[in-house]
């Protein structure tokens, strides 16, 4: 899967602020909620999953 010139900039709000990311590739949804508590349980796992769902989608 490429990697395209909008995802560098969807990976960068992921780093700075992990919904962020999630909401930019996906929108609002379950994939927004389990971000949520995965940033609140610890920054790095919402980071994880922000990656993930970026690269995924």
């Amino acid at each position: 899967m490429a990697i395209t010139f909008s995802d560098i900039f969807k990976v960068i709000f992921a780093i700075i602020f992990p919904p962020l990311g999630v909401v930019l590739e996906r929108g609002c949804g379950e994939d927004l909620v389990i971000n949520i508590l995965l940033t609140l349980l610890g920054y790095i796992p919402g980071i994880i999953h922000a990656l993930y769902i970026i690269v995924k989608y």
